[in-house]
């Protein structure tokens, strides 16, 4: 694993372009509900500076690198305003519309962008600013306490491929925490044990119905395979792909072994030491965009204190699937972008 952040950083004439794209586009779609959006993605994502462009292929095609950032954007900071105290209740599009729009369009060069009907009531884009009573959660809401590092919904089959975290405020520097594997670190033996299906990995708690809006029993449906992989704990692999070059998830906080598979446990323990030996801090600031490839890197937070008065920090995040079909059985229609 390197020790260095690939970077791509905007140019002026870059950033001022980029970000008049997204006023522009804020202007011409009502809400990240039009399909006409959805349909036009990836021709507007072609407006987008040639060099990004290049330079988020690259990082998909080459598929070695955990993490990138692209650095320099234009985040207006009066029109955004102050960072929320909840996500709930938010008009929907906010101020923030046109810097969610340019995470959309980064998202049409890797895939297609998703959302949950199981998180943050179903929105495309997510916030990620603290919130009081989450402050000692294991939520991206959270602040007190470590985000513990985990590849992201790692329980679920159809987890993201990419995900991608605009900064657009982080006044005290907050790090995000990141780590790869260093496949020479483990033995053969553990290696062959973390590619079968000897381990548990429970739902996370931003997908269970408390901390979720429901008004209808269609809407409580949406929690149904949720609640199912936590009743029949299906055991799964923590490695796969090649053999020399393993894909990994990984969620510590909310992964068990069973307790007549010590070998499993060995070979876990011994993952859990390299990975954590490896974590190391990279730091989006206002107008950074951090991508990380949900496969390779894993993330987590450091914890801050939380001052709730406007200025805390503020990421949108998205989630990106290489193949939006995978999920089919999940969604309600062909055209949901929404799993559950």
């Amino acid at each position: 694993m390197s020790n260095h952040t690939t970077s791509y950083t905007l140019s002026p004439d870059e950033a001022s372009a980029t970000a008049a794209l997204g006023t522009e586009l804020a202007r011409a779609y009502p809400s990240f509900n039009d399909p006409v959006l959805l349909r036009d993605l990836p021709h507007l994502a072609a407006r987008l500076p040639l060099g990004v462009q290049h330079f988020l292929r690259e990082f998909k095609l080459a598929d070695r690198q955990g993490h990138v950032v692209i650095r320099g954007h234009h985040f207006d900071q009066d029109r955004i305003g102050p960072t929320p105290a909840h996500w709930r209740g938010r008009g929907r599009p906010g101020q923030e519309f046109a810097e969610e729009l340019l995470l959309m369009l980064y998202s049409a060069l890797l895939g297609e962008p998703f959302g949950w009907a199981t998180q943050q009531d179903g929105h495309l884009v997510h916030d990620i600013f603290p919130i009081r009573q989450h402050e000692n959660d294991q939520l991206g809401m959270g602040s007190k306490e470590l985000l513990t590092w985990h590849t992201e919904d790692a329980f679920h089959p159809y987890r993201s491929d990419y995900l991608i975290l605009g900064a657009l405020r982080n006044p005290d520097h907050v790090p995000t925490t990141l780590g790869e594997l260093d496949l020479s670190s483990l033995s053969a033996e553990d290696i062959d044990i973390l590619f079968e299906p000897r381990f548990y990995i429970a739902p996370d708690e931003s997908h269970l119905p408390k901390n979720n809006t429901i008004t209808s029993p269609e809407e409580a449906a949406r929690f149904s395979t949720i609640q199912r992989m936590i009743d029949e704990r299906p055991l799964g692999a923590l490695l796969y792909g090649s053999r020399v070059d393993p894909y990994m998830r990984l969620d510590p906080y909310f992964t068990s072994v069973p307790e007549e598979d010590p070998e499993a446990r060995r070979a876990y323990d011994a993952l859990f030491k390299v990975i954590d030996a490896g974590m190391r801090e990279v730091v989006a600031d206002e107008g950074d965009v951090l991508f990380i490839d949900n496969h390779r890197a894993v993330h987590g937070r450091l914890p801050f204190t939380a001052r709730y008065d406007g200025t805390d920090r503020w990421l949108k995040r998205v989630c990106v699937t290489a193949d939006l079909r995978r999920s089919r059985e999940m969604r309600a229609t062909a055209d949901s972008r929404l799993l559950g």
